[in-house]
Formats: C-alpha cells, sequence, structure tokens
C-alpha cells in the first residue's frame, strides 16, 4: 500500500484508510487495483512486448472501464521505465521537474514503484507519495507535481488520458520547492 511522507517533517502516512484521508484534503484520488490476478510472467516483468502490454490492459479491462464511466478518459496505455529504457536518465530529468496539468494525471502501479511529489497547502508544503504493485492515485488538474522513480529504478504502470495526445506540463517554478 502506498505511503506519504510530509517533507517539511518528515511525519509518515501509512494504512490505505489513512492515505485515502490525506490525500483526499487535497482531491487526490487514491484506489488500489488487485495485480494479483495478472499471470505470472506478467508480473515484475519489466521489458513487455506490446502483446503483453495488451494484454495487462485487457486484464484490467473492467477497471479501466469503470474510471473511464467516472472520469472521461478516452485512451490509455502502458509505461514501463527500467534500466532497460533508451534514455532512460533524459526521461527522468524531464519528468523530474514540478509542473501542472490542464487534467489530472493518473497512473496504476501494475509493477515496480514509483513517487509522486506533490504541493499541498502552505502549512503541509510537499509531500511524497511512495506507490507500489496496485496502487493507484490520480493527482488533478492544476496541481503542482512530479512523477519519480524509486531507488529501485523501475516500474509499470498503465496511464489514462483525456486529451489524447497525453499531458502537456506546464513548468511550475516554486523558489520553495527543495528536490530532497
Amino acid at each position: 500500500m502506498a505511503e506519504i511522507r510530509i517533507r517539511n517533517t518528515n511525519e509518515i502516512i501509512s494504512g490505505e484508510d489513512n492515505v485515502r484521508n490525506f490525500l483526499s484534503q487535497y482531491e487526490v484520488i487514491y484506489e488500489h487495483w488487485d495485480v494479483s490476478k495478472l499471470p505470472a510472467e506478467l508480473q515484475n516483468n519489466f521489458t513487455l512486448s506490446d502483446e503483453q502490454k495488451g494484454e495487462i490492459l485487457r486484464t484490467f479491462d473492467a477497471e479501466i472501464k469503470d474510471l473511464v464511466a467516472r472520469r472521461g478518459y478516452r485512451t490509455w496505455d502502458i509505461i514501463t521505465l527500467s534500466e532497460a529504457t533508451p534514455n532512460i536518465e533524459e526521461l527522468l530529468a524531464k519528468f523530474e521537474q514540478v509542473h501542472t496539468h490542464t487534467e489530472d494525471e493518473i497512473r496504476v502501479i501494475i509493477a515496480g514503484a514509483g513517487t509522486f511529489i506533490i504541493k499541498g497547502d502552505d502549512q503541509t508544503g510537499y509531500f511524497d507519495v511512495n506507490l507500489v504493485p496496485g496502487d493507484l492515485i490520480s493527482v488533478p488538474e492544476n496541481t503542482a507535481h512530479f512523477f519519480t522513480l524509486t531507488d529501485e529504478r523501475k516500474v509499470v504502470a498503465v496511464r489514462l488520458f483525456v486529451e489524447e495526445n497525453g499531458w502537456i506540463a506546464h513548468p511550475y517554478d516554486d523558489p520553495a520547492f527543495k528536490k530532497a
């Protein structure tokens, strides 16, 4: 399950209900999918073929259709990042800049792990949401954030989009943001 670290205080929030309640204050959606229903060869596989990516999407078809009905998504895909990803350092450098979008950014972690860094209110400041397999997070539009990998440096995630061209990042310059 996801865990939150508030950067200003190093407070840790854990437990599904506690995480969901904290995130809901910022209109961030947190849910959990059952990744154990994936075939064994797709679990912890970070070099997926297009066919295998399609199989993951078919496995979660009901969950995706539920999100489409609730949130209006029109397209979705699988992203795989690992040391095997060409230009991984360039991609991470692009991801690891605080930005906003004009639509929500949603990810469901299928394998590996990742972290969303999200700007809260003035008192809370930035907080890290550490995600593991099965965790779904949706960061609201116009919320300052970015996504990065954990020290494992590998993730497989489902992404959903309203705009068919995907998210367009709008840089968010915040002198209060500190990388660590």
